[in-house]
């Protein structure tokens, strides 16, 4: 049972009582993707939304990259128009912006998209699928280049949101799309990153199958490091024939076969190896706390509220959190109700170790606040097994 992962708690509400909803992982015996029940609207999650993109240095300079290797491979031009699906506060398309390309973010979120509006990021506040593309077509918006970048796990209905993809997408135009390899997830037991804000968890096997199914060839792809590791798949209309399926293809269908994701029994033994983990890190924060050791939190992402819920960690193991947003200071974590500091407490505190929640980002957290050292603080990184560095 795990409360959203996103719904932050405001001090005059700390005695309100909470929504916890199960918290179960399934994979289709079919199809093989995995999914979460829905228990939530996603305009109940997402409307007003707690992450904002531009927080993480490591993840603006990430886009960047992506925006002028884009540009050039696709030779886009100021008559070109870049459409980005879940385009948050604009960390993206305002890269592409400045080269004078046109550019249309597409967000449910009302508070991140003004944020998106004040860097010049045009941003229409709706939900995408297949309705919201026809309207964007009718009016002559086709993309040449559509993006969607951790946005596939947060649709309930991919059908629908597929099928807007494929509507709103230039007959010579390409479809890019971000998300965390599932491959990734199960080998290295990243079970934190299930929270019911994201409803699917995918391989390439299943995306595939899905975009196939919808008249769209993923011709390429390509591994990434961001989010515990993930995969940038590159698509088309099905039977364009500029766009050859590449050798990463084969590649990695291969791989994800070698490695069981196209067998069922790899998923069901999943379960076994995440509560191993459980034990273990309650084991280290057992013995710090015996040792009169003080232990406090790194960021406040869905990730680690998912970690914290499931193991039963709360004040009686971390004293709090920090995190660098603003919009989380302040609040308390759903759930374990632990409070978030600015990073400046860890300064005033000088805890003997810090939990680092948000593991994806440890070398930009470790050297942002390489300075614990000073009093002889050290990081831990829970997964895919606990670890002091």
């Amino acid at each position: 049972m795990s409360p959203l992962a996103n719904s932050y708690v405001s001090k005059d509400r700390l005695a309100e009582r909470e929504s916890f909803f199960p918290l179960c992982a399934y994979v289709c015996g079919e199809c093989l993707l995995v999914q979460l029940e829905e228990f939530e609207s996603p305009r109940e999650i997402f409307s007003d939304y707690a992450y904002f993109s531009s927080y993480s240095d490591s993840w603006l300079k990430h886009a960047k990259e992506f925006a002028d290797d884009a540009a050039a491979r696709f030779h886009l031009s100021e008559s070109s128009q870049v459409v980005e699906v879940a385009s948050n506060d604009g960390y993206l398309l305002q890269y592409f912006a400045s080269k004078g390309i046109r550019v249309l973010g597409i967000d449910p979120a009302e508070n991140v998209a003004a944020v998106a509006e004040q860097k010049g990021v045009p941003t229409l506040v709706k939900f995408f699928g297949a309705a919201t593309a026809r309207e964007l077509a009718t009016r002559g918006l086709l993309a040449d280049l559509l993006i969607g970048n951790n946005v596939l796990a947060h649709v309930p209905d991919l059908n629908d949101f597929v099928k807007g993809l494929r509507t709103l997408l230039h007959p010579t135009g390409v479809i890019t799309m971000e998300f965390p390899h599932l491959m990734r997830l199960i080998v290295e037991n990243q079970f934190d990153t299930i929270y019911h804000e994201h409803f699917s968890y995918f391989s390439f096997h299943t995306v595939e199958k899905i975009f196939s199914a919808h008249g769209l060839k993923v011709y390429d792809v390509e591994k990434l490091q961001t989010h515990g590791g993930s995969l940038r798949i590159f698509a088309c209309l099905a039977g364009h024939s500029a766009r050859p399926e590449t050798p990463a293809v084969t590649c990695l269908k291969k791989r994800e076969q070698d490695t069981g994701l196209t067998e069922l029994r790899t998923y069901l033994k999943f379960g076994e190896r995440v509560k191993k983990c459980k034990r273990e890190l309650l084991n280290f924060l057992i013995h710090a706390k015996q040792q009169n050791r003080t232990v406090v939190g790194y960021g406040a992402p869905a990730k680690g509220n998912t970690l914290l819920n499931y193991c039963g960690i709360r004040a009686d193991f971390l004293d709090y959190t920090v995190d660098v947003s603003p919009h989380k200071q302040g609040l308390y974590l759903p759930g374990t109700r632990l409070p978030i500091y600015a990073p400046e407490k860890l300064r005033e505190t000088r805890p003997d170790y810090v939990l680092v929640l948000p593991w994806n980002l440890i070398d930009e957290i470790t050297e942002q606040h390489a300075y614990i050292k000073e009093w002889g603080g050290r990081f831990v990184i829970p997964v895919p097994r606990p670890r002091v560095c």
